[in-house]
């Protein structure tokens, strides 16, 4: 890191005399966020070992993987409240510990019941994990320039663990079965809770009022749209078991909206929301994740469905859309530093259009070339919009809402990639999920460039 803003020059000699205090601190903080990713991937290509070895049901074969999603973004937002409230430091080192266990605990799953158990209580970890490892990176690097950079090589760590997951879970599955994949958490979550002592820690704000109904509703709504969601890709959209929680979904946000009129220390600040920087910066992430991830899904059925894929080969096969997430953030970071976060976020958002027309042209049996060229578009809209909205929030929002924004962020991330897994994973066909690309993105484009600046 050569380039040197001027705001920083004064105080040059005492960030370089801690740098590599700063860089164990940042490791630790990012493996933490690599783990969360990691799960999020990692488990996919497993399913039919599992199959075999458990037997378990058809309706509970989908939440060996999704009960993880679902639990992980209902309690985001809390996660963000409580680390807010009880230290970002403490609720880190905390989900650490139980991300371990846990994994453990799933490795020696007995039946299909325990593990599906597990896999939602790992969810509720990493809940945990990933707004408070941002407001401990947000108190780690107080300048905004540099805290952009750092931010851009955290998201690209964690993109890391998200392209690596196929590839390392098809390897170990083939290796000794699905066990070994939960087996890689434990000394990657100890290895980052060692370095996690030497994390400074933020200010605790506990004298805020705890806003119960708010955070209750609101968690339960994130969970139910997400179950809701996870249940419409497998079961359809005009299946009861779909239809019944998102409509439970809708009333609980509809309830939150009122409840927060009269709460003294509201869950979701207004505050944050009136900023036109985190307005953006939601639907930006939003309609990344929903591009990205709903891809990435319908990529891979594909893909598979055609070819007849191993594991290990189906997570090779994911690797033109999952490597750019590993490499682009660390660059994402310096662009928003220097030209801002707008910019960046409307490059991601113009990429999703390209990936939806190149997709629209998908017809029949299309070139390899022409679905790589696909697959590098939507790699470039979730690698400049996804670290660029986490970037643009924690400049714009205030220090003491840093995990609760970035609870919030991350929790319609998670709605997003639900939404587009649902979504585009029930088109069937390249081309119709193409032309849904263009039209969200074309509407991301228009609102995104609307948000004014501050």
């Amino acid at each position: 890191m050569t380039t040197v803003d001027p705001a920083c020059r004064p105080s040059a000699p005492a960030d370089t005399a801690v740098r590599p205090a700063s860089r164990l601190a940042f490791a630790g903080i990012a493996t933490g966020n690599l783990l969360v990713l990691l799960d999020t991937t990692i488990l996919n290509v497993a399913v039919p070992d599992i199959q075999t070895s458990l037997r378990p049901g058809a309706a509970a074969l989908p939440w060996t993987v999704d009960a993880y999603t679902v639990v992980f973004a209902g309690l985001l937002l809390a996660g963000g409240v409580f680390a807010d409230r009880w230290g970002a430091r403490r609720v880190y080192a905390l989900a650490l510990g139980l991300f371990a266990a846990l994994s453990v605990a799933c490795a020696l799953a007995p039946g299909a019941g325990a593990l599906i158990a597990g896999r939602a209580l790992l969810g509720a970890a990493g809940a945990g994990l990933v707004p408070a490892s941002l407001a401990l990176l947000i108190h780690l690097y107080p300048d905004p320039a540099r805290r952009t950079r750092a931010i851009g090589s955290w998201s690209a760590v964690a993109g890391l663990g998200a392209a690596a997951g196929p590839v390392l879970g098809g390897a170990l599955v083939e290796l000794g079965g699905w066990r070994l994949v939960f087996l890689v958490n434990p000394p990657l979550a100890l290895g980052a809770l060692l370095l996690a002592r030497r994390l400074p820690a933020p200010p605790v704000r506990a004298a805020r009022a705890l806003d119960r109904p708010g955070l209750v509703l609101s968690t339960a709504g994130l969970g139910l749209l997400t179950f809701g969601l996870v249940e419409a890709g497998t079961e359809g959209w005009a299946a009861a078991v779909a239809l019944l929680p998102l409509a439970a979904a809708l009333a609980c946000f509809a309830a939150v909206a009122v409840v927060e009129r009269r709460a003294i220390a509201p869950v979701l600040p207004p505050a944050l929301l009136a900023l036109p920087r985190v307005r953006s910066a939601m639907v930006a992430a939003a309609v990344s994740c929903f591009a990205y991830f709903g891809g990435m899904y319908l990529l891979a059925l594909w893909l598979q469905r055609t070819y007849d894929l191993t594991p290990l080969r189906a997570g090779l096969a994911s690797l033109p859309l999952a490597f750019p997430v590993c490499v682009m953030p660390f660059f994402t970071g310096r662009l928003v530093a220097r030209h801002g976060p707008r910019p960046v976020l409307l490059t991601g958002m113009t990429a999703t259009v390209v990936a939806g027309v190149l997709l629209a042209c998908a017809v029949g049996r299309p070139s390899l070339p022409l679905i790589v060229t696909a697959e590098l578009a939507l790699a470039a809209a979730g690698t400049l919009s996804i670290p660029g909205a986490a970037a643009a929030v924690a400049v714009a929002a205030p220090p003491e809402y840093a995990a609760t924004s970035q609870g919030a962020l991350n929790g319609i991330r998670q709605a997003g990639s639900a939404l587009g897994v649902a979504v585009l994973g029930t088109l069937g066909s390249l081309s119709g999920a193409g032309y849904l690309l263009v039209g969200v993105g074309a509407v991301a484009v228009v609102l995104v460039a609307g948000a004014r600046e501050r």
